[in-house]
């Protein structure tokens, strides 16, 4: 009876062991960066029409337009912006989920796009690295071709020029301030000139 519990203890131990060498295997991990757009030219011509907007309605299309484009994958996550962009969701671990919260300051590109710089993470009462949440992150859900998440430099880079919307028409922001609730983009609708 005595050489069942000692197995049973050293079997358990076992288990524990590899469990915590796998968690810290992961989180020492090398990440690797997705890659980023390169600045492409179009030669088609395009009408430009500015839009401002507001953080309420932006934050409508947001939502609508995850749970319309499936973007919510096995684990919801949501997307918030008040003075800064919010990030919302959970970390598998073992059989459970920790939630995260990662702020994102934001900033409009020169060349349309969003750069979101990571400035806060909580993730329940752990104390995990920035880059290993956000590599969790870009694995387990379900984000567009045009988000790229960049852990090791922790920041999301939101390619506007790579996001096809019907028509072909193109998105480019132009203002991206939370803070003031001045936000403002381009749509630049393609046209035949030729006639």
């Amino acid at each position: 009876m005595k050489n069942k519990w000692k197995v049973g203890f050293f079997v358990l131990l076992g288990v524990v062991i590899i469990g915590l060498a796998i968690i810290v295997s992961m989180i020492f991990m090398p990440i690797k960066d997705d890659t980023l757009p390169k600045n492409s030219e179009n030669p088609n011509q395009e009408v430009g029409f500015n839009v401002n907007t507001n953080k309420k309605d932006l934050n409508l299309i947001i939502e609508h337009y995850i749970e319309k484009e499936g973007m919510k994958g096995p684990v919801d996550y949501n997307v918030q912006l008040k003075d800064d962009v919010e990030l919302k969701g959970s970390v598998p671990v073992f059989t459970s989920n920790i939630d995260f919260k990662l702020d994102f300051e934001p900033k409009a590109l020169e060349n349309g796009d969003i750069l979101l710089k990571q400035k806060s993470i909580s993730v329940g009462s752990l104390d995990l690295p920035v880059s290993y949440v956000m590599k969790v992150m870009r694995d387990s859900y379900n984000f567009p071709d045009w988000v790229k998440i960049q852990p090791n430099d922790e920041l999301i880079y939101v390619s506007l020029q790579e996001m096809e919307l019907k028509s072909d028409i193109k998105v480019r922001a132009k203002e991206f301030d939370l803070k003031d609730d001045n936000i403002s983009f381009r749509l630049l609708v393609p046209v035949d000139r030729a006639q």
